[in-house]
């Protein structure tokens, strides 16, 4: 990266439905569980969503030996064209406010172009770089979720 620090991640992603269907696999339990977490295993029962400003989410992905439990707050939530929520994971400190993640979905006819961006500055480059990469197995996981539906 040139030397630059890294302060978050940026991807444009287009999925093959329309945004009202991508912006639910956003913010229903069912289908968040089924992406989220990319292929590992997401038990409904470990979702919480309460999707509205000031609503809490969580949810725990179980993969064998270990649990990873993610959860925050949503601070934005614009049907079916944008979503904004804080996120932290089991190392964040309580008192800190985590990752700011958020989504923008634009209908392109019969696709969406998913804008996304996390940022919030509490992750060295490397746990960026990680990040970023889990988050796009996340998005070819949801790619094959809304194919299939």
């Amino acid at each position: 990266m040139n030397g630059s620090v890294r302060e978050g991640i940026d991807i444009t992603r287009v999925f093959d439905a329309p945004r009202e269907r991508v912006f639910e696999a956003w913010t229903t339990p069912e289908p968040f569980a089924a992406w989220y977490g990319g292929d590992a295993d997401v038990p409904l029962d470990r979702v919480s969503m309460d999707v509205r400003p000031g609503g809490k989410w969580s949810l725990v992905i179980v993969v064998p030996g270990t649990e990873m439990p993610f959860h925050g707050v949503y601070r934005e939530v614009v049907e079916p064209e944008r979503l904004a929520f804080t996120l932290k994971d089991a190392t964040a400190p309580e008192e800190a406010e985590g990752e700011i993640v958020t989504a923008t979905f634009t209908g392109r006819g019969r696709t969406t172009e998913m804008v996304f961006r996390q940022r919030g500055g509490n992750l060295t480059p490397e746990q960026y770089a990680a990040a970023e990469d889990g988050w796009e197995a996340f998005f070819d996981t949801l790619s094959t979720v809304l194919a299939a539906s």
